[in-house]
């Protein structure tokens, strides 16, 4: 049997070797700074020698750690290029494009088709998940919505979000005193944002008209779909995301009726460096790109209800 430490250790070892980072290496593996730091200790001690110094704001490699690094980058390679190679064999094409809930079930899945004609000899499996997934393992490509900022990964931006008040017609919401006695429907964007003051909020709305709107008249949703259903099914006035619910209002089937709109955070396609040539990886990007980029300004708004 092969004397070999965990695969744990060695990636842990090797991405915080290549980056000089345990912050950063951590941001790659998808996982704590605390958690990269225990794996490389168990490695020195699985080895029985020190493969870092680590200084008050950066680490560096020892002498040993540097006569490591080169041998387990190469082995790591070629290992993955072995995977991919028996990955995508011809005749077994599969593609797996990640995004969050909302966007996958809002924007994504209605264009499936478009895909298979595109590329009729591929499978897409789309993978739905507001936690964040490895793009070296899991998924090709993912569709990633927040601030812009992935390290390790390669970021091409797509869609601008904003948010703005919209209803359907028969709520005949024309001016801002037609939001009282009409429930403002709204979502929790959970622990990691809630505080953040980007986030869109129905006060932060409030605050760009100069005044109160009744907010004690809300409700709010646990998921966004949710948000989104209750706004279509005439239930209030929703704070809802442009972006998912493009095609409504362009069909007319919901109203936008005030110009004051919120910046939300940023829809973009992200990928592994080392995916750039992979054929799902390009596939993918291909598709997306022709789907849904375009301009990032502000869109123009809609008449009123």
């Amino acid at each position: 049997m092969r004397k070999l430490p965990p695969l744990g250790m060695l990636r842990a070892f090797e991405a915080a070797a290549r980056r000089l980072s345990f912050k950063d290496a951590a941001a790659e593996l998808h996982v704590t700074p605390t958690a990269v730091s225990h794996q490389i200790k168990q490695l020195e001690s699985y080895l029985s020698l020190k493969l870092f110094e680590r200084g008050t704001r950066k680490v560096m490699l020892t002498a040993q750690g540097a006569r490591l690094y080169p041998v387990l980058r190469e082995g790591l390679d070629d290992f993955e290029r072995a995977l991919e190679s028996l990955r995508h064999k011809p005749g077994g094409q599969l593609a797996t494009l990640s995004s969050t809930v909302a966007f996958m079930a809002r924007r994504l899945a209605p264009r499936v088709g478009a895909f298979r004609a595109s590329y009729p000899d591929w499978q897409l499996r789309l993978s739905a998940s507001n936690e964040l997934v490895d793009l070296d393992g899991e998924a090709d490509a993912a569709i990633r919505y927040g601030s812009g900022h992935y390290p390790g990964l390669v970021v091409e931006p797509l869609i601008q979000d904003y948010f703005a008040p919209v209803c359907v017609p028969a709520l005949a919401v024309a001016a801002r005193a037609g939001l009282d006695g009409v429930a403002l429907l709204d979502f929790d964007w959970g622990a990691r944002v809630r505080d953040d003051p980007r986030t869109p909020s129905w006060r932060r709305w409030a605050d760009l008209l100069g005044g109160d709107i009744g907010l004690g008249q809300s409700l709010s949703f646990t998921d966004e779909i949710h948000a989104v259903q209750a706004t279509l099914a005439g239930q209030g006035v929703g704070l809802l995301s442009l972006t998912l619910v493009a095609e409504e209002l362009a069909s007319g089937a919901l109203l936008r009726p005030f110009e004051a709109l919120l910046p939300g955070y940023r829809f973009d396609l992200v990928y592994s460096p080392r995916a750039v040539e992979r054929p799902a990886t390009v596939r993918l990007r291909e598709w997306v790109r022709q789907e849904f980029a375009g301009p990032l300004s502000a869109p123009a708004a809609g008449p009123a209800a």
